[in-house]
């Protein structure tokens, strides 16, 4: 299921090979859209209908993804990874042969130890380790899977969020919710396939983050907003005739259709696409964000005011978005960025997320949606078991951006839960046990969804890129 289309062609060659009376121009475009493992029936359907549902290379444990990004990058070392012996060392420099080669963004190398800020206990009957400000998570331990030994190639925010969202640390690379899409379309007709939610100030990374980059732009995240329309202008002004509306697309669709025959361009199928979405929404987006259906002990449950904008409204919208065919949601909550005083963030961050992220999980398991939907939590690093403080910038008591090792955690969709993989060190500076790279895990959620990272690949500029480029293997040891 090689995914490769050609964009390159100029408008003069497009010219040539569209107007050719011996149907030459169809010829050419049916080999160029075809890869080696795609047939030329799908290059011609993805022409017409770019999301049309497509079968993965082989049989999908998931069939979704609901990705918690915690923008700003949790601190491991106070919610996951419990190491006592940072609480026998506090205030106190570590040795220079253990520090030498670390590179910190903004504390240096022979700054003090900064120990545990929470109290740690071991929940569930799997026995995992958690902090006190995760008492909500602590209830479905058993169905998570914890991964303490990710790594990631970045250390400053944008670039490492994008690393994680695309693979590459610069932007123009295609995301990983647009890769899933490009490479299973969608199950729904009446929502985006893949949707992205924001309960924060901002993404440092951000479009990017959710930006199909160089394959058509149809692939792109759709953001919803927090309040008011999910989309701007989605509702149809006053005076507007739907019977009307509906005519104006069909005109205006029959045009782009007799475009793309004469060019080939797929950036026109995309445009279709967009009209006809466009105009489902009006009537499937203020379905889905009205939660007043939704039962009491459900709002209860995930910690959520329908009427308020939140991360718990978030989830809850999530889950209904894949009951509704959703194929890949995104929620960013920024805010871990805790450079100063790392109590009072997490404890306001998780007093924000535990509850409804747990929520999920439950809600998820009991309408039998969690087996076939994957759900990822975590940021783009961890923090450095190093305190951070500057005066003159105002901060104390704060951790620096640790890129070597970190926590996250999955569940559902062929995930094994109730175990603890990988391991760092004693102080957590270092994997010591099982290292999962960004990579690794990117070719891992492709691999649940039913695609082979390396052979769902997209050319341009001559060669063929995929979300893990050359690198990444499957994490056989979180598998079910």
């Amino acid at each position: 299921m090689n995914r490769s289309q050609h964009l390159g062609q100029e408008i003069t060659r497009r010219h040539f090979f569209g107007e050719c009376g011996v149907g030459l121009g169809k010829a050419a475009l049916a080999s160029l859209l075809t890869g080696s493992f795609a047939s030329r029936a799908f290059a011609a359907e993805q022409a017409v209908n770019p999301m049309a549902a497509r079968p993965p290379h082989f049989p999908a444990k998931a069939k979704r993804v609901i990705h918690l990004f915690m923008a700003g990058a949790p601190s491991q070392l106070d919610l996951f990874d419990y190491k006592p012996e940072l609480d026998k060392l506090a205030g106190k420099p570590l040795p220079p042969s253990v520090m030498k080669g670390q590179r910190f963004a903004f504390i240096r190398s022979d700054a003090n130890v900064l120990g545990t800020q929470f109290k740690f206990a071991k929940y569930g009957q799997c026995g995992m380790e958690l902090s006190e400000v995760l008492p909500h998570l602590a209830k479905v331990v058993d169905d998570i899977c914890l991964i303490k030994s990710v790594r990631t190639d970045q250390f400053n925010h944008a670039p490492a969020q994008i690393f994680f969202n695309t693979g590459f640390a610069q932007p123009g690379r295609p995301s990983i919710g647009s890769w899933v899409t490009y490479g299973l379309g969608a199950e729904t007709q009446d929502l985006p396939a893949f949707v992205v939610m924001s309960t924060g100030a901002g993404v440092s990374g951000g479009a990017a983050n959710w930006s199909s980059g160089f394959i058509p732009t149809v692939y792109t995240g759709v953001r919803f907003r927090n309040q008011g329309d999910p989309i701007l202008d989605v509702s149809s002004p006053d005076g507007v005739d739907p019977s009307l509306q509906r005519d104006t697309l069909d005109l205006i669709g029959k045009m782009n259709r007799r475009r793309m025959d004469q060019v080939h361009d797929p950036e026109i199928a995309t445009r279709l696409a967009s009209y006809e979405m466009a105009f489902k929404l009006q009537t499937s987006a203020p379905e889905l964000m009205n939660l007043k259906g939704e039962k009491k002990e459900t709002l209860e449950m995930y910690g959520c005011d329908p009427d308020k904008p939140s991360f718990a409204r978030a989830c809850l919208l999530a889950r209904r978005m894949v009951e509704r065919g959703v194929r890949f949601i995104n929620i960013y909550h920024e805010g871990w960025d805790a450079h100063s005083d790392v109590i009072g963030n997490h404890k306001g961050n998780c007093t924000a997320t535990d509850q409804a992220s747990a929520a999920l999980i439950m809600d998820l398991k009991q309408r039998g949606l969690l087996e076939d939907t994957l759900v990822v939590w975590g940021g783009e690093f961890g923090r450095t078991p190093l305190v951070e403080s500057n005066p003159g910038l105002g901060r104390s008591l704060g951790r620096d951006h640790h890129p070597h090792a970190y926590s996250m955690w999955m569940a559902g969709g062929g995930i094994k839960g109730g175990q603890t993989y990988g391991a760092t060190d004693e102080l957590g500076l270092q994997v010591v046990e099982n290292p999962v790279h960004v990579h690794d895990l990117q070719a891992t959620i492709l691999h649940l969804l039913g695609m082979d990272h390396e052979r769902l690949t997209y050319r341009s500029a001559g060669r063929d890129f995929r979300l893990t480029d050359v690198h990444g293997s499957l994490v056989k040891g979180i598998l079910a």
